[in-house]
């Protein structure tokens, strides 16, 4: 007889088998195996809000496979992530199993590494029901507001729209932000820079005009600018005062989730999406050379900023041995929790500090490389002592104006010389200035003006959305990233290089709820609702009587709503293309259906032509000339075809370039994988290859 462990992923069973050894089977249940219907509402709102759960449709097999494995074993281990989602799956799989709910058989891991893995087993729990009902009560509310509140957006607007209590809110937000970028009024105004060089030198410094002795002067356009200009002209310029001084800089605490992902956003630009992959992948476990299947991260879903001290014993003593006892503080940091965070797991560390990033390049993906090498940089520099910078401020008067400078030198470099955080707006001031004393003449070199105009709030990114949403108490680790992922997917909001902006779409379906459901799609509610299912997950309130009190206000502001508006449409028109419909003659539009867009003649029904949207690539058919498309196949994976076809009948599952084979001059194809990014010529008689980043080449 064994004992049976039952975890979530594959990856994660794999790494803990090796540390429990023979006398356990370790499984993954690939996440949920129970949950709501696809079908129906599956919530009894008359009789205590009962959920109908059913074994998710293509899971079947899997679930007997570990009805299987649990009768076989006389011991069944619950190990399923630590936190709400993963607490709820651990009760899903007790039920299906038949487990006692009182028994000691929940076992948790922060991090998948020998010692805490065996632990972990030595001391189970019984199920948290408390972090169970906080999850049910969430699920619930979103099918609620979800299969209440699409079907009425998708009469009113457009067919499969949908609405939810989170994603509605996070593009009210960014739709608001365009409002405002479309109502801003540009003010000019003018600034004055002088560049002077010091007695004796040669380099000339920069110094802007502030005013004058009486105070800061505001310019607000060209006749002000050139006035003050002519009065500068000719006069003489002295260094009358000079303030010497030390900053100190303290390193940024180490990740939390959604610090992780924004700095993710601006340092690797990774999709949050993307960046809680590779999070997984580095938390579950990763083949180490010479160390197997080794978890590398603490877990990634986290808004604590606590570190053990073991952790912290170690990475200090890999800063003692690599830097010097100079860059660790005289005494360790005490970087504070959020007030409202959950807290229930240590800050994102690495789960060896002294395992730095280049001794494993070779066993990661670049994007693990990548994501562990921040992670790793930027727990380490917590540690690290401030970086101290000599700083100095100039002022500088002539003609009764008073310009300054200021400017800075490192004195020592501390946890910079590792890491340092990113920002969504540069405001370091410049670097040094040269010598200088109070009363030194300075010769001008120019002293010129400039027109400027104020500039709207920027669009947001993906860094600074979850900024917001987290400052706004809007979602929780684990869901800032599904959020950005289903406002994108349903063309509510579209991406312009690292902005996210709303669609036209987007923008009527948030006037919608916006103006008729104005009390549930806004920040202060959403905030308040996450605030009550903390409550749940701490026992301070019950989830049912959260339910109740939303549901009887939600219902009465849906029915009146429909009462308001019957008759009335918030149709968005067609999108027209350039192709024309060689039946009738008319236009052809872009419409979205059941399974995406499509192009339709927009004489429907007399005329029924439609047409699939096919996407070009920059390339030429290697066969024939013709364009090359983008198609998916039967299962989903994208190839490269000719757009002639049937009449060419070339394919390629590589993407082919405009770029050619340096060797035999035909085309080279990219071949994108994990560990593969490379330039390659399809010819077996040439074999020509080159790795993009060691070409430096990108192909077009």
């Amino acid at each position: 007889m064994s004992k049976l462990v039952i975890v979530e992923s594959p990856a994660k069973a794999k790494t803990i088998k090796k540390y429990l050894g023979s006398g356990y089977d370790v499984v993954a249940s690939m996440g949920h195996v129970r949950d709501l219907p696809k079908s129906r509402l599956g919530v009894d709102v008359k009789h205590d809000f009962k959920p109908k759960y059913e074994i998710i449709k293509g899971k079947e097999e899997l679930v007997d496979k570990i009805k299987k494995a649990a009768e076989k074993s006389d011991f069944v281990y619950l190990a399923t992530d630590p936190d709400r989602e993963g607490e709820a799956i651990s009760w899903h799989l007790a039920y299906i199993l038949g487990l006692d709910p009182n028994e000691q058989n929940r076992v948790t891991f922060n991090e998948i590494t020998k010692t805490t893995v065996q632990n972990g087993i030595k001391n189970p729990r019984t199920i948290d029901m408390k972090l169970v009902n906080a999850q049910q009560c969430r699920r619930l509310l979103d099918r609620i507001v979800g299969y209440r509140l699409s079907p009425f957006v998708s009469q009113k607007i457009r067919r499969g729209l949908s609405a939810g209590r989170v994603q509605s809110v996070a593009v009210r937000v960014i739709c608001d932000r365009e409002e405002e970028i479309r109502a801003f009024v540009p003010e000019e105004y003018w600034t004055i820079e002088g560049k002077f060089i010091p007695k004796g030198g040669r380099k000339a410094f920069s110094a802007q005009f502030y005013g004058n002795a009486e105070g800061k002067i505001q310019i607000s356009d060209k006749a002000q600018a050139d006035g003050i200009l002519a009065e500068l002209d000719g006069a003489e310029f002295t260094v009358a005062d000079i303030k010497k001084g030390t900053r100190k800089k303290t390193p940024a605490p180490p990740f939390i989730t959604s610090t992780m992902q924004q700095e993710a956003s601006r340092k690797l630009n990774f999709q949050s999406r993307r960046t809680m992959k590779v999070a997984q992948e580095l938390y579950e476990g990763v083949e180490i050379e010479g160390m197997g299947a080794v978890g590398i991260i603490t877990y990634m879903r986290t808004d604590s900023l606590r570190i053990s001290d073991d952790a912290r014993s170690e990475g200090t003593q890999y800063i003692l041995e690599r830097w010097g006892e100079k860059y660790l503080p005289a005494k360790p940091y005490n970087f504070k929790t959020k007030a409202g965070a959950q807290d229930g797991h240590e800050a994102i560390r690495p789960t060896m500090p002294s395992l730095d990033p280049e001794s494993i390049k070779d066993s990661l993906t670049p994007d693990q490389y990548k994501l562990y090498k921040l992670i790793w940089s930027r727990f380490t520099a917590s540690l690290m002592a401030q970086c101290i910078h000599n700083t100095v401020s100039v002022d500088i008067t002539g003609g009764g104006y008073l310009f300054k400078a200021s400017g800075y030198t490192v004195k020592f470099d501390g946890y910079t010389v590792l890491y340092e955080e990113s920002k969504d707006e540069d405001d370091e001031n410049g670097g040094a200035l040269p010598p200088l004393e109070e009363g030194m003449l300075l010769k001008v070199k120019e002293i010129t003006g400039s027109q400027h105009f104020t500039q709207p709030p920027a669009r947001y990114t993906e860094a600074t959305l979850i900024k917001a949403l987290e400052e706004n108490g809007i979602g929780r680790p684990s869901t800032y990233a599904t959020i950005i992922t289903t406002v994108v997917g349903r063309e509510y909001v579209a991406r312009e290089g690292k902005s996210l902006k709303p669609t036209e779409l987007g923008e009527i379906v948030n006037k919608l709820l916006k103006e008729r459901f104005a009390k549930f799609v806004n920040l202060k509610f959403t905030a308040g609702m996450e605030r009550n299912l903390d409550n749940i997950a701490d026992g301070s309130k019950e989830w049912i009587e959260t339910l109740g009190e939303f549901y009887g206000d939600f219902e009465k502001n849906l029915a009146d709503v429909k009462k308001a508006m019957e008759g009335i449409d918030m149709k968005i028109p067609d999108e027209e293309t350039d192709i024309v419909c060689e039946k009738c003659g008319r236009k052809m539009v872009i419409k979205t259906g059941r399974y995406g867009k499509f192009i339709a003649c927009p004489g429907f029904p007399e005329c029924r032509n439609i047409k699939k949207i096919v996407q070009e690539i920059d390339a030429d058919c290697p066969v024939c000339g013709a364009k090359v498309v983008i198609k998916k196949s039967k299962r989903g994976k994208v190839f490269y075809g000719c757009s002639r076809y049937p009449e060419c009948t070339f394919v390629s599952w590589d993407e082919p370039t405009r770029e050619k084979c340096p060797q035999c001059g035909r085309i080279l194809y990219k071949k994108q994988t994990k560990k593969i990014n490379k330039l390659y010529c399809a010819e077996k008689d040439c074999g020509y290859s080159v790795n993009i980043e060691d070409s430096g080449e990108q192909a077009k």
